[in-house]
């Protein structure tokens, strides 16, 4: 399976955090090496908040991801914050319901991704993050297919097994996107 070294980044409430655990326990699940490294600004929703998500088959030498080879915005603000932090080579996920601007750079691989149109479009809302997160693993294998499932199962807090089939669908949705 392929290495995340992963930043996501955008404002909080947009489900950033949630979206990394669910990709950091795949990485438990098939016990490979993993961090999650949440940060957020002291306004919770509205607020800044990114996510920074490693996963290798070796050891882990930091959780900071300064330059990360994954980068999903899902705001305006963190894509001008840190497109210039991906290396060459590097994926760019844009939430493009949320950002309207293009990427400069030829030296990435960017895809504009609708997902909170596409989350409000199929009674989803609050589940773009995961729409992103089934791009990213259509365009970077960052698990086996059938870790995913088990993993939004762990995630989702008993209290909602409601959003289970939800957050599956999105991921679905995400993962078929074109």
């Amino acid at each position: 399976m392929n290495e995340l070294h992963l930043l996501l980044a955008g404002f909080g409430g947009q489900g950033l955090l949630f979206a990394g655990k669910v990709m950091a326990y795949c990485a438990l699940i098939e016990g490979r090496q993993l961090s999650w490294l949440p940060s957020y600004g002291p306004e919770m929703r509205g607020g800044t908040a990114n996510c920074g998500v490693c996963v290798s088959d070796e050891p882990i030498g930091s959780p900071l991801v300064v330059a990360p080879k994954q980068l999903i915005a899902m705001n305006k603000p963190s894509l001008a914050k840190f497109i210039d932090t991906v290396p060459s080579g590097g994926l760019v996920l844009i939430d493009s319901t949320m950002i309207d601007d293009k990427v400069a750079r030829t030296d990435v691989s960017v895809f504009y991704v609708p997902s909170t149109g596409i989350a409000e479009d199929e009674g989803l809302k609050g589940l773009a993050n995961i729409i992103l997160t089934g791009k990213l693993y259509a365009e970077y294998k960052f698990c086996k297919p059938e870790t995913i499932a088990e993993a939004i199962k762990k995630c989702v807090p008993a209290k909602r097994p409601e959003m289970i089939d939800s957050n599956l669908k999105a991921f679905e949705i995400g993962k078929e996107y074109r």
